[in-house]
C-alpha cells in the first residue's frame, strides 16, 4: 500500500496491519501462505508460457479446469503435492521450483 493512502487511511480511523497480524498467524505458518501463493503463481507462469489454457492443462493432468483455476488461486483446498506435481509435469525443475519460492 501506498504511504499517502495508508496515511489516510490511520487519520481516518482505520487499524492498518498486515495480514498475518489480522489473522494472527505464526512465522511458519505465513511463510507457508506465501510458499504456497509463489508456487501458484508459478503454475500459471509455465502454464500461459507453454500456451496451455487452463482446461487443457487439466485433461494433461487429469483433472478439471475448475480445479486448475483453484490451483492457480492457491485455494485451501489445493495441496502443495498437487501444485508441485504440476509444475514438474510442465517442465519446471526442482531449481526454478526453488527460485520461485526462494
Amino acid at each position: 500500500m501506498k504511504p499517502a493512502k495508508r496515511q489516510r487511511l490511520e487519520r481516518a480511523g482505520w487499524a492498518v496491519g498486515s495480514t498475518t497480524d489480522f489473522l494472527q498467524l505464526t512465522p511458519d505458518e505465513t511463510a507457508l501462505v506465501e510458499m504456497k501463493l509463489a508456487l501458484s503463481e508459478s503454475l500459471r507462469h509455465w502454464r500461459t508460457r507453454k500456451g496451455l489454457t487452463q482446461g487443457a492443462l487439466a485433461r494433461q493432468l487429469g483433472s478439471s479446469q475448475s480445479r486448475v483455476a483453484k490451483m492457480e488461486a492457491a485455494d485451501p483446498t489445493v495441496s502443495f503435492d498437487l501444485l508441485l506435481r504440476s509444475l514438474l509435469h510442465l517442465g519446471a525443475s526442482r531449481k526454478a521450483i526453488a527460485r520461485a519460492i526462494g
